[in-house]
């Protein structure tokens, strides 16, 4: 596929960002959210400020762990499925720091030549990610934020091919973004600014279930980071999708999304997660259970 006017990959992904964006030093002195989430995950990019808020949490909520996970291995399949429907270009919107297998290779062991590019707005991410995927062909990492919509796409643009579809991952991002920053907006705009054909998919912490705990963990972390941790409704989370409704399975916890087997207690996930997406999905991985009811509000 020809470039046009975009860059070759691997050249130009700094201009502009870095002259806007916080310094190292200032960004080490608190808490990461993709730190604290690699430690969840078991991961050994993060420091002690990371853990020691992580273990906290941790003595509030337990189940984050699980959530960690559970989000991760739902990652996994929606990527896999999007990559067998035939999609070849991935916007992953928030990206953290990579994992052992992280997202583009694995869209690239079902779809050889799929081009991923990897935004965030944390310098410490961008410098890791930048080191660890070094040797990775067809995937940038940019700097942008989910909050100005209109330049993330701009930059992602030089890059990718925005006149066809795209795969988008909104995965354990949206709920570190305040109602006062406006994402379902941001979201919208997003939506907008991409082929009809292209695929979202959204994972977003919930306090529907085991309210308490999640609650408290969440704001003890707004207390220690510079972002809040905002739990949403499941109302909440499907406006996200906006006239894109989710394909089968639906709006459901992470760990009920097409899984190889049927879970156990989905809702100590944590998190909803969806994708909606025009073209027809393969079958999935395993039989996907019913929707686990929520309780109703007294």
């Amino acid at each position: 596929m020809s470039h046009g006017g975009r860059r070759p990959w691997g050249e130009g992904f700094e201009d502009g960002w870095e002259e806007l964006r916080p310094s190292v030093a200032a960004v080490q002195a608190a808490p990461s959210p993709a730190r604290v989430y690699d430690h969840l995950l078991g991961g050994k990019d993060h420091y002690e400020n990371d853990r020691a808020l992580a273990e906290r949490m941790l003595r509030l909520q337990p189940r984050l762990i699980q959530a960690a996970r559970q989000n991760r291995r739902f990652v996994a399949r929606a990527v896999r499925s999007l990559a067998r429907a035939g999609y070849a270009q991935f916007l992953d919107i928030g990206c953290g720091l990579p994992t052992a297998d992280d997202v583009h290779r694995i869209a690239v062991r079902e779809r050889p030549g799929v081009r991923m590019v990897c935004v965030d707005n944390d310098p410490i991410v961008l410098a890791h990610a930048r080191a660890l995927l070094a040797g990775e062909r067809n995937v940038a990492v940019i700097g942008a934020d989910l909050r100005d919509p209109g330049r993330l796409l701009q930059r992602a643009g030089a890059l990718l091919d925005l006149q066809r579809p795209v795969a988008v991952l909104l995965t354990c991002v949206l709920h570190f973004v305040p109602d006062a920053d406006r994402p379902h907006e941001a979201v919208a705009r997003l939506r907008r600014g991409l082929p009809d054909d292209s695929a979202l998919v959204i994972t977003h912490l919930t306090a529907e279930a085991d309210g308490a705990a999640t609650t408290a963990a969440a704001r003890l972390f707004g207390a220690e980071c510079p972002c809040p941790l905002v739990p949403r409704t499941r109302e909440e989370i499907a406006a996200f999708f906006g006239d894109l409704p989710p394909v089968e399975p639906g709006l459901v916890f992470t760990a009920q999304w097409r899984p190889a087997h049927p879970p156990r207690a989905p809702e100590h996930a944590l998190m909803y997660a969806g994708v909606a997406c025009p073209r027809p999905l393969p079958a999935p991985e395993g039989r996907t259970p019913s929707p686990v009811p929520l309780p109703r509000a007294p």
